[in-house]
C-alpha cells in the first residue's frame, strides 16, 4: 500500500510540508499547484527536493475546466494542459489531475467530453504522462463518478484514467458499491477525505470542513471497500480542505492523515477480505476493559493535602511501592496512585506542573497488541529506567505529555502484589465503585486528533460533538466510549484562555487530565458519608434546584436531600444520572461522583454552564464573595 497526502492539506512553506510529510511515514506527495507557484525554486528542483525527503511525485493538481469547451476556448484548454505537461516532465511527474469543469461555457454531453479527453490523452502519451478524471461534486455537467467513468470509457485511451475522490462520491450520498463495476486498472487515483454530517452548500462544505477518515461522519470505509474491490492497486492518498488544519502544526496533521490511512486500511483488509496484498497487518482495535489506575504527581504539602483528599473521599492506602516514593490507594476498583518521586517521568511532570494526572493505566485484552498498534499508528512509545522488581509494563505517550500503560491477564496484572507491599491502613469507604470517565483538556485544535487517536487504537464509538456554555467562553466537547460504556473519556477543547477549560490549561502549562469521575450505586448514601467524613461539596445556585422542580416531577424529599448535598440531575428516555463535584483542589483539579440508572450514557451536559459558573465562584479574588 502506497500513502500520499496533497499538499494542500496541512498548513506552512512547501518546504515546511515536504519534512512533515516525509516525517509522518507516507510514501508519496500531490503537488497542489498553488503550493508550488508559491515556493521560489524550479520545478526541477522541487521535484529533486521531494525525491531527496524519500518521497514520489504522485499528482500534479488541480487542472480546471478542460472538457466541454468552444472553440477558441477549447484550443487554449489544450495548450494550458501542455505548458502543465511542461512542468511535471521537470517535476518528475507522470500523473495530473483534472475535475470535471464548472466553466459557464462548458457544453455538456459524455460524447464530446471523451473526444477531448481523447485527444489529450494522445498528447499526454508523446510525454509519458497520464490523465486522472475526477468529477466534483458541484461539476456544471458531471458531478458523479458513474459519469465520468462513462466518459473515460468512451475515450478508450490508455493514458486516460478515473481519479476518485471518497468527498465527491459520499458528499451527494452516491451509492459506494457502483464504484466496484469499474476496472482497477482504470483507476489511476484515489483520494479521501471526511467530513460531519452537515446540511450545507457542497462547494463551501468541501472547501472548509472536510476532516481525516474516521473523523467525520461519512462511510469512508465502504468507499474503500468497494474501491479495493476493483483490485485497484494505486496510491492511496489524502486531500482535506479544512480552515482548522490550515492553521494548526504541519507535523501534528501529517501524522494524524498517516494514522487515518492505517487504521482505515486495516478496517478494510478486515470487512473486505479479498482486497490484495499490500494492507498493512495489524492487531485489531483493542479493547478496553476499564481503567486499571490514575497516578498523580505529587510532592510535598501538595502530597499531604492529596493523601487527606483520598482519606476523606474513603479511600484507604492499600500499599507502598517497594523501590520508589509511590502509594497506591484503593476503594472498590478504583485505584490512585501518588508518586512523589523526584526523577523520571512524574518528577517531570510535577515539576512542570505541579499536583498533576501524570499516568492513565488501562486494562486491555493484549498490552503487546495494544503498543503494537499504537506504534504503527503513529503513537510514541514510553520507557524509563526500571527500578528493582518492577515490571516492563507497556507504555504509550499520550496528551499533554501524560503517559498511557496498558495491563492485560498476563503476568502484568500481578503487578499490585510484585510492585507492592501491601498497608494494613482500612477506611469504612463511601461507595465508589468504580472510575465512569475521564475527562481531558486540550485546545480546540487538538479535538480531532485526539479524538482520532482514541477511536483508531481502541474499540470505541464518538458521540456528537456538543457546545459546553462558560460564562466567559465556549468549550466544545465529544465523549469517546466503548461499547459496553466499560471506558468512557470526555475531550474538553478550549478555545480561550477566559474559560475553566482554557485557564486549567494555561495555569496548569498544557495538562490533560482535569477531572475524574467517580461511580456509586447510591449517591445520596456516598453524599451522607462524605459529608460525614468532612467532605466539602461544590455549592450551587438554589436557583437551579427551583429549575429542577419546574423540569422534573421529582418527589419533593427526594429534591430536598439533592438541594441539601449539591446533587445535579438529568434524565432521558434511557435513564437518569446524578452528579456530585468536589471544590477545586492543586489549582484547577476537582472530581465527579455520578450514579447512572437505567441505560442513561450521558454526562449530564445540561449541568455543565451551572457546574462551571459555581467553580468559577471559586476563582474570585480575596474579598468577594463565593456565594
Amino acid at each position: 500500500m502506497r500513502t500520499g497526502i496533497a499538499t494542500v492539506t496541512i498548513s506552512g512553506t512547501l518546504e515546511e510540508k515536504i519534512e512533515a510529510i516525509a516525517a509522518a511515514g507516507f510514501d508519496g506527495i500531490e503537488i497542489f499547484e498553488q503550493d508550488f507557484i508559491a515556493d521560489i525554486r524550479s520545478p526541477k528542483a522541487v521535484g529533486q527536493r521531494i525525491r531527496n525527503a524519500g518521497l514520489q511525485v504522485m499528482l500534479f493538481q488541480p487542472f480546471r475546466d478542460f472538457e466541454g469547451l468552444p472553440n477558441p476556448m477549447r484550443a487554449k484548454a489544450f495548450d494550458r494542459a501542455e505548458r502543465k505537461f511542461d512542468v511535471m516532465q521537470e517535476l518528475g511527474c507522470d500523473l495530473i489531475l483534472m475535475c470535471s469543469s464548472c466553466h459557464p461555457a462548458a457544453l455538456g454531453g459524455i460524447d464530446r467530453a471523451a473526444e477531448d479527453f481523447a485527444g489529450l490523452g494522445e498528447r499526454a502519451a508523446a510525454r509519458d504522462i497520464r490523465v486522472g478524471y475526477e468529477a466534483l461534486a458541484w461539476g456544471r455537467h458531471v458531478n458523479d463518478h458513474r459519469d465520468a467513468w462513462e466518459i473515460v470509457r468512451r475515450a478508450d485511451h490508455p493514458n486516460v484514467g478515473l481519479v476518485l475522490d471518497s468527498f465527491h462520491t459520499l458528499a451527494r450520498r452516491i451509492d459506494p458499491d457502483s464504484i466496484r463495476r469499474i476496472p482497477g486498472d482504470k483507476i489511476f487515483f484515489v483520494q479521501l477525505a471526511d467530513a460531519p454530517a452537515i446540511d450545507m452548500d457542497l462547494l463551501y462544505w468541501s472547501r472548509h470542513f472536510r476532516n481525516m477518515p474516521g473523523e467525520g461522519d461519512l462511510p469512508v470505509t465502504a468507499f474503500m471497500q468497494a474501491v479495493m474491490a476493483t483490485g485497484y492497486d494505486g496510491p492511496i492518498s489524502l486531500e482535506i480542505f479544512n480552515d482548522q488544519f490550515r492553521g494548526g502544526s504541519p507535523e501534528t496533521i501529517a501524522r494524524d492523515g498517516h494514522r487515518s490511512i492505517v487504521a482505515l486500511m486495516d478496517d478494510v483488509r478486515h470487512s473486505e477480505p479479498d482486497t490484495g496484498p499490500g494492507l498493512p497487518q495489524l492487531p485489531r482495535p483493542v479493547t478496553v476493559r476499564d481503567t486499571a489506575f490514575i497516578e498523580f504527581a505529587a510532592q510535598g504539602q501538595e502530597l499531604s493535602k492529596l493523601e487527606t483528599l483520598l482519606d476523606t473521599l474513603g479511600f484507604r492506602r492499600a500499599g507502598r511501592h517497594k523501590s520508589k516514593s509511590v502509594q497506591l490507594w484503593r476503594q472498590g476498583d478504583v485505584r490512585v496512585i501518588l508518586n512523589a518521586e523526584t526523577e523520571g517521568h512524574a518528577g517531570s511532570a510535577w515539576n512542570a506542573r505541579g499536583t498533576t494526572v501524570c499516568d492513565i493505566g488501562l486494562n486491555v485484552g493484549s498490552a503487546l497488541d495494544t503498543v503494537t498498534r499504537a506504534t504503527a499508528l503513529g503513537a510514541k512509545p514510553f520507557t524509563q529506567p526500571l527500578g528493582p522488581g518492577e515490571l516492563p509494563i507497556p507504555a504509550i505517550r499520550g496528551l499533554g505529555g501524560s503517559v498511557m500503560h496498558f495491563i492485560d491477564d498476563g503476568d502484568l496484572a500481578n503487578v499490585w502484589n510484585v510492585e507492592f507491599l501491601s498497608d494494613d491502613k482500612t477506611a469504612p469507604g463511601v461507595g465508589l465503585t468504580r472510575v465512569d470517565h475521564i475527562a481531558q483538556t486540550m485546545t480546540y485544535d487538538e479535538m480531532l486528533s485526539w479524538s482520532l487517536f482514541y477511536t483508531s487504537l481502541f474499540d470505541m464509538v464518538k458521540a456528537p460533538m456538543v457546545d459546553v456554555i462558560d460564562p466567559d467562553g465556549l468549550v466544545r466537547s465529544r465523549a469517546i466510549s466503548t461499547p459496553d460504556g466499560s471506558f468512557r473519556i470526555t475531550l474538553n477543547g478550549a478555545e480561550t484562555h477566559r474559560t475553566l477549560a482554557g485557564s486549567f490549561l494555561t495555569e496548569g502549562f498544557g495538562g490533560s487530565v482535569q477531572h475524574i469521575a467517580l461511580a456509586t450505586d447510591d449517591i445520596f448514601a456516598t453524599a451522607t458519608a462524605l459529608r460525614d467524613r468532612g467532605f466539602e461539596a461544590l455549592p450551587l445556585s438554589q436557583n437551579y434546584f427551583d429549575d429542577l422542580a419546574a423540569r422534573f416531577d421529582i418527589a419533593p424529599d427526594v429534591l430536598a436531600r439533592m438541594r441539601a448535598e449539591n446533587i445535579l440531575y438529568d434524565a432521558d428516555d434511557k435513564g437518569e444520572f446524578l452528579q456530585l463535584y468536589s471544590r477545586p483542589f492543586a489549582g484547577q483539579l476537582f472530581l465527579e461522583i455520578v450514579e447512572r440508572r437505567g441505560a442513561y450514557a450521558g454526562y449530564g451536559a445540561p449541568n455543565a454552564p451551572f457546574r462551571i459558573a459555581a467553580q468559577k465562584r471559586f476563582q474570585r479574588p480575596k474579598g468577594m464573595p463565593a456565594i
